[in-house]
């Protein structure tokens, strides 16, 4: 018997209810409902943290509940109450993990990338450069991508680039020559 229930109440948006996705479930493991996952949290099993967990089906997201899991190598295991065999595993291949943006703690100086995609990018010269699309790493730092009449790339590298970030009013100021 599957213990989840499709969810359709204020999951998009800015809201503290928007849903952020945290990993994906990548595979199965034995027998039981068992599944590996693979987590974009620091430390990887810091996802085990967060429940209820929200995964996204073909018809819309399912709330579900972690009972128990543990790290393996680069992967997490995870049992999910309702998930008791290999076939209803099977059934949540693919999908993406994800929780309600008011489930992760808010540390003082620190963004979620979450947070910052879609926010406007304008210079110190009040240019705006467009808004930012995703971010990724790089090992050295961390890296926005903006598009705006162009894509621009721009490193995460606190005063030196990026100045001040406003999340009420939805803008990154950064100190970053436009013609770059």
């Amino acid at each position: 018997m599957k213990d989840s229930q499709v969810v359709e109440q204020d999951i998009e948006g800015d809201g503290p209810n928007r849903l952020v996705t945290l990993g994906r479930i990548s595979g199965l493991h034995g027998v039981q409902g068992w599944l590996k996952v693979f987590s974009d949290t620091r430390p990887r099993e810091n996802i085990l943290t967060y429940s209820p967990w929200y995964l996204q089906r073909s018809r819309g997201w399912e709330k579900w509940t972690p009972e128990t899991g543990r790290r393996q190598g680069k992967l997490v295991l995870v049992k999910l109450r309702g998930c008791n065999d290999r076939e209803t595993a099977r059934e949540l291949m693919g999908a993406d993990v994800a929780v309600r943006r008011s489930q992760l703690p808010v540390t003082a100086g620190e963004f979620y990338w979450a947070d910052l995609e879609g926010l406007r990018v304008v210079t110190t010269q009040d240019m705006d450069l467009g808004r930012v699309s995703h971010l990724f790493e790089t090992g050295a730092n961390d890296v926005l991508v903006v598009r705006g009449e162009r894509e621009r790339l721009l490193p995460w590298i606190w005063e030196q680039v990026i100045q001040e970030v406003d999340l009420e009013q939805g803008w990154i100021r950064v100190d970053w020559d436009p013609e770059f």
